[in-house]
């Protein structure tokens, strides 16, 4: 489990297709104190460590996973959120997020307004029901509050902290993201169709 909090950006340095995809991350995470098997959130999608380096680490990552986030737009030297999984007694700053990507929602429109920039993304039409005007979601790994909602469009307001500590700070229109919605709304569209 995650916060949605991103802690770094890393990037990827490698890349390799031999049945699955193999990806390396540099991070500035203290590599020692990462175990092999550890998930760390890589974009928003949960990533198990299968190796380690000094600031490096690699995962390997099934044609599943790439056909349901944007992992597949990777290139080298792509910056990456990172966030390593919750620990008992670690502060919940975001919301409960699982790693586990719903869909790829697509960047519409950036506009700034003051410091801020207001960015408008499309969702998939099966996973926009459950995107609701001052809810959550996790883009990317983010955790955000949505603004407002219209038929598949929804927006995020992004502060400056926001777009110095993760890589929103070079959103553009046509950037393809990872969409994880809220768990509760999930759980309660699910109870609403059964009632």
């Amino acid at each position: 489990m995650f916060t949605g909090i991103v802690t770094d950006i890393g990037t990827v340095t490698e890349l390799e297709q031999n049945g699955d995809l193999r990806a390396r991350i540099k991070t500035a995470y203290e590599t020692a104190g990462i175990d092999i098997g550890a998930s760390i959130a890589s974009d928003g999608v949960c990533l198990t460590v299968i190796a380690l380096g000094d600031d490096w680490y690699d995962v390997q990552i099934s044609a599943e996973t790439v056909s349901k986030t944007n992992l597949d737009t990777w290139t080298i030297g792509k910056p990456v959120n990172l966030e390593r999984a919750l620990k008992v007694g670690d502060e919940l700053g975001g919301h409960i997020v699982s790693g586990h990507v719903d869909g790829v929602a697509e960047v519409v429109a950036v506009e700034d307004e003051g410091d801020s920039t207001r960015v408008t993304l499309r969702a998939p039409k099966d996973l926009a029901r459950f995107v609701a005007p001052k809810g959550s979601v996790a883009l990317n790994g983010t955790s955000l509050t949505v603004n407002e909602v219209k038929e598949c469009d929804f927006g995020i307001n992004f502060i400056p902290h926001t777009k110095e500590v993760t890589t929103w700070g070079n959103v553009q229109v046509g950037d393809r993201v990872n969409l994880e919605i809220d768990t509760l709304a999930r759980y309660v569209a699910r109870l609403a169709e059964m009632s």
